[in-house]
């Protein structure tokens, strides 16, 4: 089985508020259905859908007014109207995907899942069937509520569910030395052991609102996935024919985490 995170960044615009990007979206639903049929979980992020909403109403630091009951809802609703048009656009191509809300079997405690039920998707998978989840507001067991970050969940599910693959598509090549969107000098690193990790203090600034974490949440949340043995793998989902490649198992541009 394979896990594929797709970022917000590269399914959205995330300079305007709750616009997809049609074009990457498009794309990349087609390279999904020329790998199929593999088993395989899809997970997205939030990108200008979900994050500028939960960071509006301040949904990550937890309950601290009713305000933000509203908030929460609305935070979850934008993600619902994102993973629609993701889903849609796998149906038109054939491919059975099912939309999974992560707050309907996913608790979390201060931010961090707590015991999940994830045999629905075990079953699913069985089945042949395609689930495709994202990043969520979910209740918390010490905060009320929180977000559940799309990695995070991606790096659970892979390391849970004895995933072979866990492919991140971002909107870069790769790991950087710094972020190669502010520093002209920063350096792909092809292949980025947990030893060396700690020593890159700039990997990841996100430049618009990112209330997961950006790159270096990203990096730091796939340490648990190299630990249990999962080949983690992060490429350029805005170009041509990479996810394609890595489902595949292809050479391909990108970082590749080792232990």
């Amino acid at each position: 089985m394979q896990v594929l995170k797709l970022g917000g960044s590269v399914i959205t615009i995330k300079e305007e508020p709750m616009t997809a990007d049609d074009g990457n979206i498009g794309r990349l639903c087609e390279e999904i259905r020329a790998a199929w049929p593999t088993p395989l979980i899809i997970i997205h992020g939030g990108g200008s859908f979900g994050h500028p909403v939960a960071s509006r109403y301040g949904i990550a630091e937890g309950f601290t007014s009713e305000r933000q009951v509203q908030g929460f809802a609305k935070t979850h609703q934008a993600m619902v109207r994102l993973n629609c048009i993701v889903v849609d656009r796998l149906m038109e191509m054939g491919l059975p995907a099912v939309s999974v809300a992560p707050s309907s079997f996913v608790v979390t405690r201060d931010g961090r899942i707590d015991s999940p039920d994830f045999g629905i998707l075990g079953r699913m998978v069985v089945r042949g069937i395609l689930p495709v989840l994202y990043g969520d507001a979910v209740l918390d067991k010490e905060k009320g509520f929180s977000i559940l970050s799309g990695d995070q969940l991606a790096v659970r599910i892979s390391t849970e569910m004895g995933a072979s693959s866990l492919v991140f598509g971002v909107d870069v090549d790769g790991v950087y030395t710094s972020n190669p969107k502010l520093t002209p000098g920063a350096r792909l690193i092809e292949r980025l052991s947990l030893e060396k990790l700690e020593g890159y203090v700039r990997i990841g600034e996100a430049l618009t609102t990112d209330v997961t974490g950006g790159m270096l949440g990203k990096v730091s949340e796939a340490r648990e996935a190299v630990r249990a043995g999962v080949e983690v793998l992060i490429v350029n989902a805005t170009k041509p024919d990479v996810i394609l490649k890595a489902l595949k198992g292809e050479p391909v541009e990108g970082t590749i985490l080792t232990r």
